[in-house]
């Protein structure tokens, strides 16, 4: 498939058939601080939930430098024309489904620079498909079928070990292709077909084995700081601006609006007739104002900057 490749999935987390089946990663052991949650009214439920999620961030904290590895490598990759793969099973998958879709209107990505397997293909989006995440030839061909070693291929496994996932990682190191294993098990080997690991290491789920928790929480943070990153290194963003979105309805164009003038200083009419002139487009506005370039100019010098609102500024001169 095209955005969202789609090949096998599983239920709510993602397990780990693969290796020993009496071997329990992290997210599988008991948590002695939630034992009693079935005994809880609603309010202190709640608040043992929520202490326990307060671990995340510090856990994420953690993994960074090698996020940041991860990072460059996919700017490096996209930059070359290559192209960011995402693969999962269970809640996992379904979190690279999610960062994918929302790169396209917010940054407007091009639909193929990211691309999603999701173990089951896309009904495991609602719903589950028995041992799909036991099958890594399945995973392995999704990868062969639609990745070059250009690319970098993002492996999502709570426990480190979904063969799904790992099938589709050794595929990618075939082809000579980048390779990430994110996952929350400290005890996972790395293993020759891995380049970067991201571990999370989130410990006992609250709800024992429901990675859909803590180990999904911390997923969704390090997608969406993987592909944020991405976005302002490749200049989708200019400051902490979103100059690149696409304005698709009355309050997107609103806020195109008000993001040149937030750029700008410049009053509201006269950001109005700038993104006119531009033919809507706020990077070319943006230039147009700051660059002190008509708008020809202002696109031409971000055609030659590609699409990078500061080199275009600075290759204008003061």
């Amino acid at each position: 498939m095209n955005h969202h490749e789609a090949r096998h999935s599983s239920a709510g987390g993602e397990g780990s058939a693969e290796g020993d089946p009496t071997e329990r990663p992290p997210t599988e052991l008991v948590n002695p601080r939630t034992t009693d949650i079935d005994r809880l009214d609603t309010p202190d439920l709640l608040r043992r939930l929520n202490s326990e999620d307060h671990s995340v961030p510090e856990a994420v904290g953690g993994a960074l430098p090698q996020l940041a590895h991860a990072v460059d490598l996919a700017v490096d990759a996209l930059r070359a024309g290559g192209r960011v793969h995402y693969v999962g099973a269970g809640t996992s998958g379904r979190l690279a489904v999610l960062d994918a879709a929302e790169l396209v209107p917010t940054y407007n990505v091009p639909p193929e620079w990211f691309v999603v397997h999701l173990a089951g293909g896309d009904s495991a989006v609602w719903s589950s498909v028995e041992n799909a995440e036991d099958d890594a030839a399945a995973g392995a061909d999704s990868v062969e079928r639609t990745a070059t070693g250009a690319d970098i291929v993002i492996g999502l496994a709570a426990s480190g070990k979904t063969p799904y996932v790992l099938g589709a990682l050794e595929a990618a190191h075939g082809l000579g292709a980048s390779t990430v294993l994110v996952s929350s098990n400290p005890n996972r080997a790395r293993g020759p077909a891995v380049d970067v690991a991201v571990t999370v290491d989130t410990g006992a789920e609250p709800v024992t084995g429901s990675t859909r928790m803590k180990a999904g929480t911390a997923q969704k943070l390090v997608l969406t700081s993987f592909s944020t990153a991405v976005m302002v290194r490749l200049g989708r963003t200019y400051s902490n601006l979103m100059v690149s979105m696409v304005a698709t309805n009355a309050k997107l164009r609103t806020r195109t609006v008000r993001i040149l003038g937030e750029a700008t200083g410049a009053t509201w009419p006269e950001c109005e007739s700038a993104l006119h002139e531009a033919d809507g487009d706020l990077k070319t506005a943006l230039v147009h104002m700051l660059g002190g370039v008509d708008v020809a100019g202002a696109a031409a010098a971000l055609g030659r900057s590609d699409g990078h609102v500061r080199e275009a500024l600075r290759a204008l001169g003061p």
